[in-house]
């Protein structure tokens, strides 16, 4: 393996379906530098401690001429940059805004209180596979039902929620490093200032007219252009990553059969299920947009100052030297201190919403629905080797319990 090969087949489409021997190729050379001045950094103890160097920088615009590498994310038409692409004090200051009326300590039930909902949305949604003898987990389970969340916790009407898939493709596709092979980064602008002339006026009636959602929370506490970035970048994390999360916990299950058998014989099973899932197969399989602010000295290797850095985080979390036999799906996992929401202050603003959702849904997933098998394995994968996931899941069923 050549030193610039190994980005091209990582992110190579015929890989998408298993990069993990990629990623144990990778992990030889704890800190690689590409052809190009790029690092990829894929061993466990080198990414979390560099995720938490003030060092590195998450703001795009700190990369030097020359280095706007795929997987950088483009211009978000005129708005500032949302804030998992800004450093401090920025970023804490507009983290620390937003989660007021999202979470803890200020709004400790407001996630919570969707459980009811959610709920309500899965049984829906199963209902709908009664007389079928086959469904797409992605289309028909694993894609409304994020999308009805996120919507929820923003305050958009359910009646627009269709207007968002669209858009969340096409912007989830920014962040992909091949998205310049294919028109993504024109489509993704294409689809902010779709988005943003949306959002525009439902902020604009929020402010008017408060309501439910933390639009309206928040459009007292923001600027009209940081309450805009904040909403598509909550469309975008709080849709795309776990759709790739439930679809990525189904397939796990129906792969190991003799795990499923225990996990429908004891529910409780699904709190450290998926957080096994999360580091076996997370959504978010490694961060190409950080850039070196000085000199870091990582793993032997200085990776100078101004360079970009990949972080590796899928690769990281099937590091033998933090995770025994780091291959195999196991839900008995001990100290499953994974980096599936990723770590330190960029850990995933979402986490806690995404593992409600997780938690309600695939436990009556499989409760409700009898699997007889895998019409494809492995899947059709997306095309984006960022925000990597099955673009489809077709299964056999034959039938539902109540």
């Amino acid at each position: 393996m050549t030193s610039g090969s190994i980005v091209a087949q990582i992110t190579d489409y015929a890989n998408r379906a298993d990069p993990y021997p990629l990623y144990a190729e990778l992990r030889k050379t704890p800190v690689r530098r590409e052809d190009d001045g790029t690092y990829l950094v894929s061993t466990y103890y080198e990414v979390r401690s560099l995720a938490n160097d003030p060092r590195l920088s998450n703001d795009t615009s700190n990369r030097p001429a020359g280095h706007g590498r795929p997987g950088q994310p483009p211009a978000e038409s005129g708005l500032p940059p949302s804030f998992i692409f800004t450093d401090p004090p920025v970023h804490d200051r507009l983290r620390d805004t937003i989660n007021r009326p999202f979470g803890p300590p200020h709004s400790p039930r407001f996630l919570d209180g969707l459980r009811g909902e959610l709920a309500k949305v899965v049984t829906e949604l199963l209902d709908a596979f009664e007389g079928k003898d086959q469904v797409d987990i992605v289309e028909d389970f694993a894609y409304p039902l994020p999308v009805t969340a996120i919507c929820k916790v923003l305050g958009v009407p359910r009646e627009d929620e269709p207007l968002f898939h669209a858009w969340a493709d096409a912007l989830a596709s920014s962040v992909d490093p091949q998205s310049g092979d294919d028109g993504g980064p024109e489509k993704a602008q294409r689809a902010r200032q779709e988005l943003g002339a949306y959002l525009n006026d439902l902020i604009e009636t929020k402010r008017r007219h408060p309501g439910p959602g933390i639009l309206s929370a928040l459009a007292p506490d923001m600027t009209p252009a940081d309450l805009e970035a904040t909403a598509v970048l909550l469309l975008v994390a709080g849709h795309e990553t776990t759709v790739n999360a439930i679809t990525n916990t189904t397939l796990t299950l129906l792969r190991h059969p003799d795990i499923l058998e225990r996990f429908q014989k004891d529910p409780e099973l699904s709190v450290p299920l998926v957080e096994e899932v999360l580091r076996y197969e997370p959504p978010v399989q490694f961060v190409p947009w950080t850039t070196a602010l000085a000199d870091i000295d990582v793993a032997g290797t200085t990776i100078p100052k101004g360079s970009p850095v990949w972080l590796m985080l899928a690769a990281a979390n099937r590091d033998p030297r933090r995770f025994e036999d780091p291959d195999r799906f196991d839900p008995d996992r001990k100290d499953n201190e994974h980096l599936g929401f990723y770590t330190g202050i960029h850990y995933c603003f979402g986490a806690p919403l995404a593992r409600i959702e997780l938690h309600v849904a695939v436990p009556e997933l499989f409760r409700r629905v009898k699997f007889s098998r895998l019409l494809e394995d492995p899947p059709p994968y997306r095309a984006n080797a960022v925000l990597r996931g099955p673009r489809h899941l077709p299964v056999a069923i034959a039938g539902l319990t109540d």
